[in-house]
C-alpha cells in the first residue's frame, strides 16, 4: 500500500510560480511511476506530467498545455515527487492530485493505483 500527502498548493498572481510536492509512505516508490493530474471545477481530471522509475534517467511526460513551464521531478531517497511550475496562468487553477503507478503512469486516471488527497492551486489574473 501507497499513502501519498500533496503540499505546496496555494492563491498566485498569474505569471508566478509554486513548487507542489508529493511526499509518499508505505513503501519504497524506486519502481514507481509518479506523476501529477488536476481537476478544475466542472471538468474531469486530467493528466499533467509524469515521471518513470528507470534509473539513471527518469523519463518525463508532460501534457502540452503545461510543457515549457512545469517541471517534474523525484528523489526517491526522500520518496518525494515535485512540481515546479512557473509562468502559472489562470487557467492552471485547478486541484491537484499526486499519483503512484508500477512503472509507468496511465493515461486513464481510472487507471492508476493510488492518489493522494489534492491540493488547491489559484492563479488569479
Amino acid at each position: 500500500q501507497v499513502q501519498l500527502v500533496e503540499s505546496g498548493g496555494g492563491l498566485v498572481q498569474a505569471g508566478g510560480s509554486l513548487r507542489l510536492s508529493c511526499a509518499a509512505s508505505g513503501r519504497t516508490l524506486s519502481r514507481y511511476a509518479m506523476g501529477w493530474f488536476r481537476q478544475a471545477p466542472g471538468k474531469e481530471r486530467e493528466f499533467v506530467a509524469s515521471i518513470r522509475w528507470s534509473w539513471p534517467t527518469y523519463n518525463t511526460y508532460y501534457t502540452d498545455a503545461v510543457k515549457g513551464r512545469f517541471t517534474i521531478s523525484r528523489d526517491n531517497t526522500l520518496n518525494t515527487v515535485y512540481l515546479q511550475m512557473n509562468s502559472l496562468k489562470p487557467e492552471d487553477t485547478a486541484v491537484y492530485y499526486c499519483a503512484a503507478h508500477p512503472v509507468a503512469i496511465p493515461n486513464h486516471p481510472t487507471e492508476v493505483n493510488y492518489w493522494g488527497q489534492g491540493t488547491q492551486v489559484t492563479v488569479s489574473s
